[in-house]
């Protein structure tokens, strides 16, 4: 669960459009049960699997509503330049935190070695923290450095 709250919290950060409440709520619980579903298909197989693919469609619509709602613009553009500042250039293990000094929301991106993957592309694991509200979520990623430079979230 803890993944799949990081996974839905970075896809909404980085790849948001700016929008009003309604909109990033809306786009965070679509996006929430699209991951949360792809994620209870890993899990088990015939009826088992299907069961854990509602139960995550659900799982992933209710926290990508939370939050959806609860990061704003200015948290997003925060999280994802430190996102991207910690996979380019934090040794592995160092902590690269974020704060939005207006909402009081935060997080920190602690990036792993860099491995290159079987198609030649360079990722790297790390661990997130999202602090919202006072509630902190923590979890686990993983992202692939693009031909453009840029790192995109693969898991």
């Amino acid at each position: 669960m803890k993944r799949l709250i990081s996974l839905i919290a970075v896809v909404l950060l980085v790849g948001a459009c700016a929008g009003d409440q309604g909109q990033k709520q809306t786009g965070g619980t679509l996006l929430g049960a699209g991951l949360g579903a792809l994620a209870g298909s890993q899990i088990g197989s015939g009826t088992g699997q299907l069961a854990a693919v509602a139960i995550g469609a659900l799982a992933g619509a209710y926290v990508g509503s939370e939050v959806g709602k609860s990061l704003d613009r200015a948290d997003r553009i925060e999280m994802e330049n430190s996102t991207q500042r910690a996979l380019e250039t934090a040794p592995s293990g160092q902590t690269v935190a974020w704060r939005n000094p207006d909402s009081g929301n935060s997080g920190t991106i602690v990036p792993q070695p860099a491995v290159q993957a079987d198609s030649g592309e360079y990722c790297r694991e790390y661990q997130q923290t999202i602090t919202v509200g006072g509630k902190s979520e923590q979890a686990y990623g993983r992202a692939c450095r693009q031909p453009d430079g840029s790192w995109k979230i693969v898991k």
